[in-house]
């Protein structure tokens, strides 16, 4: 193909694309929406709204292979955009699945892709949850300190896992869990793998459910994992090739990424994108109350104090959104992140979220402080945006170190 046959530059969503988003975006409408309060309130896992998504074809691995798939890397940021525009908390709840159900398909053999990624959603009579094991008590943002153990049992054929994982969206209540874990600790993040443990493994138990700040209608509890014991076939990627990895990194020969860092890498647009639809949710609202409210005699939209909010609340939403559609068709069309792309659009997004619903409380005054209006909700969902998947610090951390091309500390 000649340079003169190739497509105009175009930032026009496809109409595939748009036709997603606007079918998502009626969902979030008349089904998040209206149950969001009540979902926040009752800080449970929102099971008939998942069954819902799952009899309309939202909650389907084939929905979700088809965006992943989309050729312009647009698929996914888009519909989990409308959907957190609905509700973040029930939207975790709908997408949460999806991060295992990512990091066995991005490193798992295509014989462990096709027989448990499935598992993980289900049919719509009978829905199934997955859940991404990664996160320690005293292993956070520290990913290359993991203490659960994978050791191999050669007698029989099996791999046992012990330690305790800890914020695992799903923990506890997901049929197939993916656990992160070490098998030579002494290599650090390179000697570590993820691990399908199977529905009803004995050994694996739900600790303690966190009660939170926001995304309440997300399930996060810790998983304890107690003489697991999974054959020998369930190490993502397969024994084999995980063997290979850790004989050239004992030759000294760099690995290609680690299981739990490549699986957040390929995500973090995707996160961008969450934190998007919670940011456009307050912006639309602040948008028509400013509008309708009158104070003085005037609309309060026509005081510069509140025209000048606006102003930058919607700058920074459209200058978060190319970010993250820059990221996401980098990662689908396979160009190198070479500034940390996928970071740098994570940390602005996030950034965004929970800016613009403060702004977003600040132009309701009192009415926004209270949970008779819905900005107060989104202002506790947006701050987990700047927490997992990688802080803002490791996020910078990340841009600092690629930028620069020094070992920043």
């Amino acid at each position: 193909m000649t340079s003169a046959e190739q497509t105009p530059f175009s930032l026009e969503p496809s109409e595939d694309v748009r036709e997603v988003r606007d079918w998502v975006h009626e969902f979030a409408k008349d089904v998040i929406r209206p149950a969001a309060q009540e979902w926040d309130e009752r800080e449970e896992t929102p099971w008939p709204l998942i069954q819902e998504a799952s009899k309309v074809g939202i909650y389907s691995l084939d929905f979700f292979a088809t965006q992943w798939l989309e050729p312009t890397g647009l698929g996914i940021p888009v519909a989990f955009e409308e959907l957190f525009w609905g509700d973040a908390g029930i939207a975790l709840s709908i997408v949460g699945t999806g991060l295992a159900a990512a990091s066995v398909a991005a490193v798992g053999t295509p014989e462990q892709t096709a027989e448990w990624v499935p598992q993980m959603f289900g049919s719509a009579d009978d829905v199934k949850l997955g859940a991404f094991c990664a996160s320690e008590p005293d292993a956070g943002s520290d990913v290359g300190s993991i203490r659960t153990r994978a050791v191999f049992d050669e007698a029989k054929d099996e791999w046992v896992l012990n330690g305790t994982k800890t914020w695992a969206t799903n923990g506890g209540i997901a049929d197939v869990h993916v656990v992160v874990a070490s098998v030579h600790p002494e290599l650090g993040s390179r000697g570590q793998a993820s691990f399908i443990v199977p529905p009803n493994t004995p050994g694996l138990k739900q600790g303690q459910k966190f009660k939170k700040h926001g995304i309440r209608a997300s399930h996060t509890a810790e998983v304890i994992l107690d003489d697991v014991r999974i054959p020998s076939h369930l190490i993502v990627g397969g024994k084999d090739k995980f063997d290979e990895r850790i004989a050239r990194t004992r030759e000294g020969k760099s690995s290609k990424g680690q299981a739990a860092l490549k699986t957040f890498e390929t995500t973090r647009p995707s996160v961008g994108a969450m934190a998007l639809g919670v940011g456009r949710a307050a912006y639309d609202y602040a948008l028509q109350y400013a509008r309708e409210r009158e104070q003085f005699g005037r609309k309060i939209g026509d005081f510069q104090a509140v025209a000048f909010k606006l102003a930058d609340m919607k700058t920074r939403l459209d200058a978060a959104r190319l970010m993250v559609w820059r990221a996401a068709w980098m990662a689908r069309t396979g160009k190198d992140f070479e500034n940390a792309e996928g970071s740098m659009a994570k940390l602005m997004a996030s950034e965004m979220a929970v800016y613009v619903t403060e702004e977003a409380i600040q132009i309701l005054g009192g009415n926004g402080y209270t949970r008779e209006y819905p900005v107060e909700r989104m202002h506790r969902d947006s701050k987990i945006f700047t927490i997992f998947e990688g802080t803002s610090e490791i996020q910078r951390l990340v841009i600092g170190r690629t930028v620069t091309g020094l070992p920043v500390r």
